[in-house]
């Protein structure tokens, strides 16, 4: 009877096929039509409607054969088939969950630390914030920008959508730690990713850059949701004033809070032995974050601006330059072995923003700037064009011109510029070795991405399996605002 039942269904004019079709079918159809259709309202393309044909006809009509190779007599066609059908639908379900949902984020640098360390494995809520409708929606699920084995693109130019964030659950708040495109990847030159594209410029000039292919790579441009990602702490909102007086952070002329785990780097002076791997766990010191000064080639000239004297037979004792949080500090503090801290003083060669402000602003007193607020107009002069000449013409897509210090947007003279977007200003919380908007600026709503909730993994590159290499009590630790 079955068989009976199923031969009509495939042989039947559509009235026919859909009163055959067996009721728990139909029940299935209800139920994905039902979550299909509230993507769609969700998603706001309401051309997506159609495919609730293909539903139609994958549980009840069947006019395709979709399923045609299980019938196959050929043992090794159901066999490949089998694997095709369970791959394309494992991508299909990761491209969906990635794009719309959550992705995994690895913590690479210890810009966030301890807040976050390196090696934490993140759950990023793209729902917290509503997540974007992609601009390149053709793509490899799971990679970036290039595919890890043939270095290609792992996506296609085109076609390309503009920028459009559906409903979520709520918005971007001020200490919020935030997943985002970095912002000055727009261009990357594939051979030298750090500095930026638009330092390098800077530094060596464009034909250098652009034409010596053998030391910098080609020259790309990626769309907003192919940058790298980047996490830091939002400390500033659309429409704040913000400045850094002596490593003290304010917004609107009000001094803000410090995040628990804030830590500044310091040069710690021992009293003429090294310091023991036991002391740097104490003090919470990764391998990648301890410096030995007096191996540099310049340390002779970081004493002499640091004030550390050579001995009286001509050597120096051991000189640590390392990131501390206050309770590290309070530990160092109460160390025998090492007898002076010295503060890291600030402009020591960082990248400032924005370019050619160097000799103005510094890391540790920098400002003040005020964030750019969709909605709200600025006054375009020749003190400021510099400090949002980068979001007019990158980020919003204006022709922008100066010439003899007066800007032309679009072809004409423009006296002041009204934002098209919201802006955040991002820092991490190891402040004197975060690579943030202090270095390549404010950060566009379009390139935010999502929220971290907690840490599903953790692993500690400097130690070994049997000796702590996995962070137990990290796991499923929630990301805090803290």
């Amino acid at each position: 009877m079955t068989k009976e039942i199923e031969d009509n269904r495939t042989t039947g004019s559509l009235i026919e096929r859909l009163k055959n079709a067996p009721k728990a079918k139909w029940i299935k159809f209800t139920i994905v039509t039902i979550l299909y259709l509230a993507f769609t309202v969700w998603v706001g393309n309401f051309w997506l409607c159609l495919g609730v044909l293909f539903i139609v006809d994958i549980y009840l009509t069947r006019f395709i054969p979709w399923g045609c190779w299980k019938k196959s007599k050929n043992p090794a066609i159901r066999k490949t088939m089998e694997w095709v059908d369970a791959i394309v639908f494992a991508l299909v379900a990761v491209y969906l969950i990635n794009t719309f949902f959550f992705q995994n984020y690895k913590i690479p640098t210890p810009s966030l630390e301890k807040t976050l360390l390196v090696g934490d494995y993140l759950f990023v809520s793209k729902l917290s914030y509503g997540p974007r409708v992609p601009n390149t929606p053709l793509s490899f699920p799971l990679a970036q920008h290039t595919m890890p084995i043939t270095g290609t693109k792992s996506y296609i130019e085109w076609p390309q959508w503009p920028y459009k964030r559906l409903a979520g659950l709520g918005k971007v708040k001020r200490n919020d730690i935030v997943v985002f495109n970095f912002p000055a990847g727009d261009t990357v030159a594939t051979y030298v990713t750090n500095p930026d594209y638009h330092e390098l410029v800077y530094r060596n000039g464009w034909d250098v850059v652009n034409k010596n292919k053998s030391v910098f790579g080609d020259i790309v441009y990626r769309p907003v949701d192919r940058r790298e990602n980047f996490v830091k702490r939002a400390v500033g909102m659309p429409g704040d004033k913000l400045q850094i007086i002596d490593n003290n952070l304010f917004i609107n002329d009000v001094r803000a809070e410090d995040p628990k785990n804030l830590q500044y780097n310091m040069f710690l002076r021992t009293t003429g032995g090294y310091l023991d791997e036991k002391t740097f766990r104490e003090l919470g010191i990764s391998k990648d974050d301890r410096l030995l000064v007096n191996n540099e080639r310049n340390a002779e000239a970081i004493f002499a601006a640091l004030g550390v004297h050579r001995n009286e037979n001509g050597t120096f004792n051991p000189v640590y330059r390392v990131p501390l949080t206050s309770n590290a500090y309070e530990k160092a503090s109460n160390n025998p072995q090492i007898i002076e801290m010295i503060p890291e003083p600030g402009g020591w060669g960082e990248q400032i923003y924005p370019i050619g402000f160097d000799d103005k602003w510094t890391r540790c007193n920098y400002g003040p700037i005020w964030i750019p607020k969709k909605g709200e107009s600025i006054e375009l002069t020749p003190d400021n064009i510099r400090i949002y000449e980068r979001a007019i013409r990158n980020y919003e897509g204006n022709a922008l011109e100066i010439k003899d210090g007066k800007a032309y947007i679009n072809g004409e003279e423009a006296k002041s510029y009204t934002f098209k977007m919201d802006y955040y200003f991002m820092m991490g919380d190891n402040r004197d070795n975060s690579a943030d908007s202090r270095a390549w600026g404010f950060v566009p709503e379009d390139h935010i991405v999502g929220k971290p909730l907690f840490v599903w993994l953790s692993i500690d590159k400097d130690r070994d399996w049997f000796d702590g290499r996995i962070r137990f009590d990290r796991f499923f630790k929630c990301v805090t605002e803290d």
